[in-house]
């Protein structure tokens, strides 16, 4: 490996031989089944690299043979969107926008009345919830494929025309939006939208080698004829303000440094860990009309419903390349993937992780006794509300409310920070609700108020003040 790859993986990482050849078979199978010029890819676990894989020649037709190496630059395509996102909300962690801003507030160029783009607000252009038109289709060409001009010549294309949907109401791809984030990168920390990124996520992460441009060690970016063995050159420039939209070139090393951060395991801060819970939080879903719905997008990333199983991360294309980025968000293994063909690969990315999951999964820490706060000792155990029994549990940092033998509305809490003895729901339907705790004239819980909802120790017991009261004749044949 080059002096500048990734460290190699502590001797408790290293993949077993039998797990290698496995992915490598994989990889080398793709290569030849999808006639891919050359095909790269890399596993993320707990921070690491633990494996890196590559076949085929990153060089064009006529030039010497170039075996993918660590340092070869492929263009990731869209997965730039993710990295402008991740500037967008570190500026939005230093209190220089909110996602409830109009973008208007920022641009005012773009306008400020209600049907103007200038009304779409942040979150809305990070989550592909705008509602704004996929493509700058009044302001030039096909973008990918041509030299872009700068936000001047942009932003006059942007009147109420180029919105196309009811914002944020609907999952609409919008390229366009990313162009428009960019800018507002730019003016948020008045300098180029580049020089941002470079300064606030490319480089705290490590991810050296990524950049605008291709250089002397990148991938040749071709199409492969569809009936015959041949490849044509595609063409590459600057995109100008649409560079936002899909124009970063990196490596595996530095993907790779992507995935640990939105696992959690880059040991570095790029944004607040609730911000990061942000960006992975559903805010439109795909829906294709025809079916159950199986993918969606947050802030700045797509979300995947793979069979029950939950991925974060991006895809990219742009002429000449595609490329994959995924993140299990349950265990978070990481998996990244590029190749130099316009028409790109399968789902290669998802069965790589599939492959690691299944030949070294991860083991469960061994369970061990732990301290339990008093005030959270007395609650847990059954608890009923009306007829219906729930229990909480004591969890490591909070509560989990959830049905006992039976489905019921389930939850996690943890204690409020106003430190006034309620506690606040985190997940599904008691999402920011209450949880109060009343006690009896010996001190003892005697019931719990929650969403003005009324849990007893006893099916509707007389003693925790039901609403409604109870029938004087209780239980009875």
């Amino acid at each position: 490996m080059p002096d500048d790859a990734p460290a190699a993986p502590p001797a408790d990482a290293v993949l077993l031989p039998s797990t290698t050849t496995r992915l490598t078979s994989l990889l080398a199978r793709e290569q030849v089944e999808r006639r891919l010029p050359s095909v790269v890819a890399g596993l993320v676990r707990d921070g690491r690299l633990v494996w890196w894989g590559a076949r085929g020649d990153a060089a064009g037709p006529g030039a010497p043979a170039a075996p993918p190496a660590p340092t070869t630059r492929y263009r990731i395509g869209s997965i730039t969107k993710s990295l402008v996102a991740t500037a967008v909300l570190r500026a939005h962690d230093d209190d220089l926008v909110d996602l409830e801003d109009p973008v208007g507030r920022h641009l005012p160029e773009l306008g400020t009345a209600r049907e103007d783009v200038g009304a779409l607000t942040v979150g809305q252009l990070l989550g592909q919830a705008s509602g704004l038109q996929a493509e700058n289709d009044g302001a030039g060409p096909w973008w990918e494929r041509t030299p872009g001009g700068d936000w001047a010549a942009l932003a006059p294309a942007l009147t109420a025309d180029a919105r196309r949907h009811r914002p944020g109401v609907r999952f609409h791809y919008s390229n366009t939006g990313y162009a428009v984030l960019g800018e507002l990168l730019a003016r948020l920390r008045g300098r180029p939208w580049a020089d941002v990124l470079r300064t606030d996520v490319l480089e705290p992460l490590g991810m050296d080698r990524a950049g605008l441009r291709r250089d002397d060690d990148s991938a040749a970016g071709l199409a492969v004829h569809p009936w015959a063995d041949v490849v044509l050159p595609e063409p590459e420039h600057d995109a100008g303000a649409m560079a936002p939209a899909g124009q970063v070139w990196a490596t595996v090393p530095d993907l790779a440094r992507f995935a640990a951060l939105l696992a959690g395991t880059a040991g570095v801060e790029v944004v607040r860990p609730s911000t990061l819970a942000l960006m992975t939080q559903p805010q439109v879903v795909d829906d294709p009309r025809t079916g159950p719905w199986a993918g969606g997008y947050g802030l700045g990333l797509q979300l995947w419903n793979a069979g029950g199983r939950r991925l974060v991360g991006h895809s990219g294309s742009m002429p000449g390349f595609v490329a994959m980025l995924q993140v299990d968000a349950a265990t978070g293994d990481g998996v990244v993937a590029m190749t130099n063909s316009t028409t790109g690969f399968g789902d290669l990315a998802t069965r790589l992780l599939d492959v690691l999951g299944e030949a070294e999964p991860r083991l469960p820490a061994a369970w061990a006794p732990r301290p339990v706060a008093d005030d959270v000792l007395e609650l847990v155990g059954p608890w009923y509300w009306g007829p219906s029994p729930l229990v909480v549990r004591a969890e490591a940092d909070g509560l989990l409310l959830e049905g006992l033998g039976r489905p019921a509305r389930a939850s996690r809490f943890r204690r409020s920070p106003a430190d006034d003895g309620t506690w606040v729901g985190l997940d599904a339907y008691y999402a920011g609700e209450r949880l109060r705790v009343r006690r009896g004239a010996d001190g003892a819980p005697s019931h719990l108020d929650l969403a003005t909802f009324r849990l007893t120790r006893t099916p509707y017991d007389p003693a925790g003040d039901v609403p409604g009261g109870v029938d004087d004749g209780g239980w009875r044949a």
